[in-house]
């Protein structure tokens, strides 16, 4: 199989896994923070005409570039897509209390400004979903190597859906190139892996993907609480039927 079909062969399973999710599991969101692996689920929703909600969620700390790529996929695809923002009390108390960069202080203190600018918007956002979309993939990050297409995310008790989980990032690139899709201009200087611009930074050649995120700690610390270690599916080809049987 050249690296064409098998590329048309992925996109046609993951533009099934989100139809059977938006059909099944209605209401359903996805979570999307603009990276390259969301551009593409983004464009494949789009281009099925899926029923999926779409949201993003402004940290306050976001670099200018992802703002502007959230207002090109606007204009592209003309798509409502919801943005949830910290709550600004809770934020004024954290900076007060800790200064504006604390984050490089200590793992607790990342967390915590993590919790209030991601975790606890990502919550709202989700209020009432059934289940929700990610744009994760296994290969990404030693703590991710147990992401599979179908997962329960306990936190929120949801179903969590991830239809690139199989892919590799030569998909990825291959597929926003063959169907020029826009993507964030940070990638195009050594920026694989997008977050808040302080907690960002581009890699050197052979680096891990993630290698720029949070780079002062251990790689297994490299979370910031939106993507607990899930409790996947067995049969990861097929949707589950119910919760209980994602707990199996």
């Amino acid at each position: 199989m050249t690296e064409a079909a098998s590329l048309d062969v992925a996109t046609r399973q993951a533009a099934d896994v989100l139809a059977s999710a938006a059909r099944d599991h209605s209401p359903i969101a996805f979570a999307s923070s603009f990276g390259a692996e969301d551009m593409v689920v983004l464009d494949i929703i789009a281009r099925n005409a899926l029923p999926i909600r779409v949201f993003t969620l402004d940290t306050g700390r976001l670099p200018q570039e992802t703002h502007d790529l959230v207002d090109r996929a606007r204009d592209r695809y003309r798509t409502p897509i919801e943005v949830y923002v910290p709550c600004a009390e809770r934020v004024e108390t954290f900076v007060r209390d800790h200064g504006t960069n604390p984050f490089y202080e200590s793992v607790s203190l990342r967390q915590q400004c993590c919790n209030l600018r991601k975790s606890e918007p990502l919550a709202r956002a989700l209020a009432g979903a059934s289940a929700w979309i990610t744009g994760l993939r296994s290969a990404q990050s030693v703590t991710r190597q147990e992401v599979r297409v179908y997962g329960f995310d306990d936190v929120h008790g949801l179903l969590k859906i991830s239809p690139l989980a199989d892919w590799s990032e030569d998909d990825v690139w291959s597929y926003l190139r063959a169907n020029r899709v826009p993507w964030n201009a940070l990638h195009d200087r050594g920026y694989p892996s997008i977050g808040c611009a302080p907690c960002t930074r581009a890699v050197e050649p052979g680096e891990d993907v993630r290698a720029g995120r949070w780079w002062w700690e251990r790689p297994d610390q490299k979370e910031c609480g939106l993507h607990r270690r899930p409790i996947v599916v067995r049969e990861a080809s097929r949707p589950p039927a119910s919760e209980s049987e994602v707990l199996q």
